[in-house]
């Protein structure tokens, strides 16, 4: 286990010191932030936040066309993924989150695209949700805000179905001689400046830098999925490895 993930059982924001006040201060933080929250994913993404997304759709389409299959949007933010999800199958999908403003937003989304409002706020280690309710769940740069990784892991693989399938798709450390520096400066330094002037909050985005450089390396994490244990675990990286889908499945008992 390397050092990186021996500090990092879950996420970890300046001045917490358990769980819950991380978990409180997380939930503030996303539900400031939620008025310019998809302005600034694009913006700050280029875009390219939206191919990714569409990507682990496609991943899951097997699963989102099956009859009877059920989905979980989980820490949907303003439900994106989820969203990419309908337009692969006809299997409903459910969306979750722990912070209201974010699902207000989601809520308008799935009105204007006449969708049913399967919605619930709820913290992603206690879901209301009973065991092997999903065929597939999924989250979109949300699991590392986690006060716990584990037990994150551990909820999902509860309320999936024997068969049923993860998706975590979250950023990473990029690949190559010369995208890691330059992405590296772009993350730490222009991002956090500009992200925290467009939204308005004082070190909202300074944290998304830190969340991520905290959060377990692909190798480590997909360890950790093992241990659940999920079966199948497989890691896919999209644009040089700044973003990483991590997959796997419940196995049939």
């Amino acid at each position: 286990m390397t050092h990186k993930a021996r500090q990092a059982a879950g996420a970890q924001p300046p001045g917490t010191t358990d769980e819950a006040t991380a978990a409180r201060l997380i939930q503030k933080l996303f539900s400031d932030v939620a008025g310019r929250y998809d302005l600034l994913n694009h913006l700050l993404s280029l875009n390219v936040d939206r191919y990714w997304r569409r990507e682990t759709a496609r991943q899951f389409s097997h699963l989102l066309s099956r009859p009877g299959a059920r989905a979980l949007d989980l820490c949907c933010g303003t439900a994106d993924l989820g969203l990419a999800f309908t337009r692969r199958g006809s299997a409903p999908v459910f969306f979750c989150d722990f912070s209201y403003p974010m699902l207000a937003r989601a809520q308008a989304k799935l009105r204007r695209h006449a969708l049913p409002s399967l919605v619930a706020q709820a913290d992603a280690l206690h879901l209301p949700f009973p065991d092997n309710s999903f065929d597939l769940v999924a989250c979109s740069f949300g699991f590392r805000n986690l006060a716990n990784y584990g037990s994150g892991l551990r909820e999902i693989w509860r309320v999936l179905r024997p068969g049923g399938e993860v998706g975590i798709l979250e950023f990473s450390e990029p690949n190559g001689r010369w995208a890691g520096p330059l992405y590296s400066f772009y993350f730490h330094r222009i991002l956090p400046t500009v992200g925290e002037w467009i939204s308005g909050v004082p070190g909202s985005y300074s944290y998304l830098p830190r969340s991520v450089d905290q959060f377990p390396g692909r190798e480590e994490f997909a360890r950790c999925m093992r241990e659940v244990p999920f079966a199948n675990v497989r890691v896919r990286e999209f644009t040089w490895g700044i973003a990483v889908l991590y997959a796997g499945a419940k196995p049939k008992f």
